[in-house]
């Protein structure tokens, strides 16, 4: 063997990952997989509140600081829109935040389209989608979550605790964010606890948790203190969400489906 193939071969012994196909993934805090629901039972200006709530809170001294006082000091960040089966959207790939500039950058890129509504709400489908985005992402989180929104159970797609435990056996936490702001018309296809919903049926993993938004004006500030835990990998204060009298039917969504469905052609 000639002297030069065999310094190549020393250095790939020492240097496993070098004979590796590809560049080596880039090491981060966390892979944060953020899912907002963009269903017809929002109008078009509470779209645009998600969106900016979201630029905004990125780009906060809070969530900014976070992300520096991790072990690594950086995270990565994708924005995916999601309503019926099959209906994501990225809006903004996989993406490193490490700066200022970073943040500034991802929240710019976020408000540059328009959000778009779909009709019909499938959790499970996001994800399943959600779990999928994160393969070959070219990140290595020492954590990977999903924080996926919306303003009412699944009803379509099929069932979410399905999905759920194929997310969770893949490593992902899952955390929720339930929008319990409902508009005139809609608020038949949702429940009023929607919070419940999502802590039974939604959520999991080691940590997860459920932050619930009252009201759009709280929109952005639930938001941000979303995204600082989510970094930080902290626990928020416990809520109180009050205990069911019996396990809570996360076939809901799709019963209420059923049973409206006769009214879904008189909805704007």
């Amino acid at each position: 063997m000639s002297r030069p193939w065999l310094l190549l071969l020393v250095f790939l012994v020492a240097h496993p990952a070098a004979a590796q196909d590809g560049p080596r993934p880039v090491e981060v805090d966390v892979e944060l997989l953020l899912m907002v629901d963009v269903s017809r039972s929002m109008t078009i200006e509470e779209h645009r509140i998600q969106r900016e709530g979201y630029a905004a809170a990125l780009t906060s001294e809070q969530v900014l600081g976070s992300i520096g006082e991790g072990m690594i000091g950086r995270i990565a960040l994708s924005y995916v829109e999601w309503a019926g089966a099959g209906g994501e959207r990225v809006v903004v790939d996989w993406t490193e935040i490490a700066s200022p500039g970073d943040a500034t950058a991802f929240a710019e890129a976020l408000l540059l389209s328009d959000p778009y509504a779909v009709s019909r709400t499938s959790i499970s489908s996001a994800l399943r989608f959600g779990a999928d985005h994160f393969d070959n992402n070219g990140f290595q989180g020492l954590r990977r979550v999903i924080d996926i929104s919306g303003d009412g159970p699944n009803n379509s797609g099929g069932p979410v605790l399905d999905a759920r435990q194929a997310t969770l056996n893949r490593g992902i936490i899952i955390n929720g964010l339930p929008i319990m702001a409902f508009n005139d018309g809609y608020d038949r296809w949702s429940v009023d606890d929607l919070d419940a919903y999502y802590a039974a049926c939604v959520t999991g993993g080691a940590g997860s948790f459920v932050i619930a938004v009252q009201d759009w004006p709280d929109f952005a500030e639930a938001i941000r203190r979303k995204l600082v835990l989510e970094i930080a990998g902290t626990l928020p204060a416990p809520q109180v969400i009050p205990a069911q009298a019996e396990r809570y039917d996360c076939l809901i969504g799709e019963k209420i489906w059923e049973r409206n469905r006769p009214a879904w052609g008189t909805l704007p």
